[in-house]
C-alpha cells in the first residue's frame, strides 16, 4: 500500500471512530477530512498521467489530464502544483491543434496528364466572398503542369473577374500584418472568366513561406474590388517538388 493510500486509510479510520462517538460536529469534520484525502488521492492519480504526458511531450494529452484535474479537484495541493505548469502545456497543445487545423485546409492533387504529372496545392478562402453574383469561397491554387509550367491563380465560385484584366491588371497582396504590395495579374481572354492568374507565382510562393494569413484584393466585373483571405500557415511546401 502506498503512503498516500495508508494516509487516506488512517483518515477514514479516524472518521469512523469519531462518528462512533455521536458528535455531529466531529462527524462533519471527519467527513470533510476524509473527502479532502480522497480528493488528493484522485488528484495525484491524474497528476501522474499529466506528468507522464509532459515527459513524453504529448501536449494534447497532458492538457486533457490537466483540464480534468483542475476542473474536478481545483482546491487540492496537487492542483496548485499542476496549475503552475498548465499555461505552458495549454499553449503547446493549442499550437498543435492550430497547426493540425490549418494543415487540413490544404488539398493536394497529383494527376497523370499528357507529358507527365500535374501537381497542385489548393486552399479555399476563410469566408465566402460576394463577387456580385452571389457569395462563395475563393480558391487559391498553385499548379505545376508538364506543358504549361508553374502557375498560381484564383478561382471564383461565381461571378467574373474584371474584363479590364484581359491583358493585364494588378492585385493587392498582404501577408499577415505586412505592408500591402501590388502584383501583376491577368485573366483569360474569354467572355467569362472565373480564373485570375497571378503572374509572379514564384514571388507569391516565397511570400507565404512562414506566413499565417494571405489576403488578396482583386477587381471583379460587377465593379470595385473584393478581398479574399487565406489561412496559409499549414501549407506542406514539400508536396510541390521543385518550387523551393
Amino acid at each position: 500500500m502506498s503512503a498516500a493510500a495508508r494516509s487516506m486509510a488512517l483518515v477514514l479510520a479516524g472518521a469512523f471512530a469519531l462518528a462512533a462517538c455521536g458528535d455531529p460536529e466531529a462527524e462533519a469534520q471527519a467527513r470533510a477530512q476524509a473527502q479532502a484525502a480522497a480528493n488528493e488521492r484522485a488528484a495525484e492519480e491524474a497528476e501522474a498521467g499529466f506528468n507522464q504526458a509532459v515527459a513524453e511531450e504529448n501536449w494534447v494529452l497532458a492538457k486533457a489530464h490537466g483540464d480534468v484535474l483542475l476542473s474536478r479537484w481545483p482546491d487540492t495541493a496537487v492542483a496548485a502544483r499542476v496549475r503552475e505548469r498548465f499555461d505552458e502545456v495549454k499553449a503547446q497543445a493549442d499550437a498543435i491543434r492550430e497547426a493540425d487545423r490549418t494543415a487540413r485546409l490544404w488539398t493536394y492533387n497529383v494527376q497523370e496528364v499528357k507529358g507527365g504529372q500535374q501537381r497542385s496545392a489548393q486552399i479555399h478562402s476563410k469566408d465566402p466572398v460576394d463577387t456580385g453574383a452571389g457569395s462563395d469561397r475563393v480558391q487559391l491554387i498553385f499548379r505545376d503542369h508538364p506543358d504549361w509550367g508553374r502557375s498560381s491563380y484564383l478561382v471564383l465560385g461565381g461571378g467574373d473577374f474584371a474584363r479590364a484584366c484581359y491583358s493585364a491588371c494588378q492585385v493587392t497582396v498582404t501577408i499577415d500584418d505586412g505592408e500591402p504590395r501590388r502584383m501583376a495579374a491577368n485573366r483569360p481572354d474569354t467572355d467569362e472568366a472565373i480564373a485570375m492568374f497571378i503572374d509572379d507565382h514564384r514571388a507569391l510562393w516565397r511570400a507565404i513561406d512562414g506566413a499565417k494569413l494571405l489576403a488578396i484584393e482583386f477587381p471583379v466585373e460587377a465593379g470595385g474590388t473584393r478581398r479574399a483571405e487565406f489561412e496559409v500557415g499549414g501549407l506542406e511546401r514539400s508536396r510541390m517538388h521543385g518550387w523551393e
